[in-house]
């Protein structure tokens, strides 16, 4: 059987309540991602570059460059 859950880390441990399923084991095998806070952090960046204006003077000078092709007929 496999869980997957997110827990919460407090001073820098994790305690996880195993399911009734999983009496009588004796091993597990735990994986520990971060990607977590890696996603937030990402998604913090994107809601940022909406208002940098470096980001936003490079979409406008892209959407120039590609206005020119955009009314031609292939």
């Amino acid at each position: 059987m496999t869980i997957r859950q997110v827990y919460k880390v407090e001073n820098n441990q994790l305690i996880i309540q195993l399911p009734d399923s999983f009496k009588g084991k004796s091993k597990l095998m735990v994986t520990v991602d971060d990607s977590v806070d890696t996603k937030v952090e990402k998604l913090n960046l994107l809601k940022n570059a909406a208002s940098d204006p470096l980001f936003l003077s490079d979409i406008l000078e892209i959407s120039d460059d590609f206005s020119h092709i955009d009314s031609e007929k292939i």
